[in-house]
């Protein structure tokens, strides 16, 4: 069963949330600002952190950023009822789950809860947009969290997280082939790379990950993910 946070000044929602998932055997803390979940999370280590975006005080995207320092292995879902504001590029950045508006479809929060994984950030670089989404998204359906680069510009850009997998298209916009995947394996040492590509030719020498062919079989490179995930378990 899974450890949440729940953290929104609407506190009619939160507690009923908080019921719904008890009722279901996971353990769930309610607070309602980005402060008083800092000392929760003090004391207690959550799997999950559910968390409104605009509160007094401290936004949702900077609590997932000062967590995720604490914890680098905490999934996050982020739920808002401003889903166009600049804050969310931020929350994006820092890997979420997902963002849910509101009023909030609490079957779907329920069904995403029950899927995240703790530890499951995976860095995606793929300068195909619908690639890049449509991966995004099966990867959600599997509770893995996605943070997306389209170029080795965007690699150098990432923020400073903690990704068990890459996967890397060996040939993005920006430099030569295989130069965003040298620059994810410097940035991200501990994380295991998913090289997938139409040139596999173009693989570096030295390159001891797996490689996936374009085009490829999403059910396996998932299944190869989460051997690698529990693996690390």
């Amino acid at each position: 069963m899974g450890r949440f946070l729940v953290v929104d000044d609407n506190r009619a929602f939160a507690e009923n949330l908080a019921e719904i998932l008890e009722d279901a055997g996971h353990t769930t803390t309610v607070v309602d600002c980005g402060e008083a979940a800092l000392q929760a999370a003090r004391a207690e280590r959550y799997d999950v952190l559910i968390t409104d975006m605009r509160m007094a005080g401290m936004s949702g995207a900077a609590l997932v950023h000062h967590l995720r320092q604490r914890d680098p292995g905490l999934a996050a879902i982020v739920v808002t009822a401003h889903p166009g504001e600049a804050e969310l590029a931020r929350a994006h950045a820092e890997g979420v789950l997902a963002v849910l508006p509101k009023p909030v479809p609490v079957p779907a929060l329920v069904e995403l809860l029950t899927r995240a994984r703790r530890d499951g950030l995976v860095v995606l670089v793929e300068d195909d947009a619908g690639l890049a989404d449509n991966l995004t998204e099966v990867l959600r359906e599997r509770g893995f969290t996605a943070v997306v680069a389209r170029s080795v510009p965007d690699v150098a850009g990432l923020k400073p997280v903690h990704p068990f997998a890459a996967l890397v298209d060996l040939r993005v916009p920006g430099g030569p082939d295989g130069e965003a995947l040298r620059r994810v394996r410097e940035r991200f040492p501990s994380a295991t790379p998913f090289v997938v590509t139409a040139f596999p030719e173009a693989l570096p020498g030295d390159f001891e990950g797996r490689c996936v062919r374009k085009p490829f079989d999403t059910g396996a490179l998932l299944a190869a993910l989460e051997q690698v995930h529990g693996g690390r378990a």
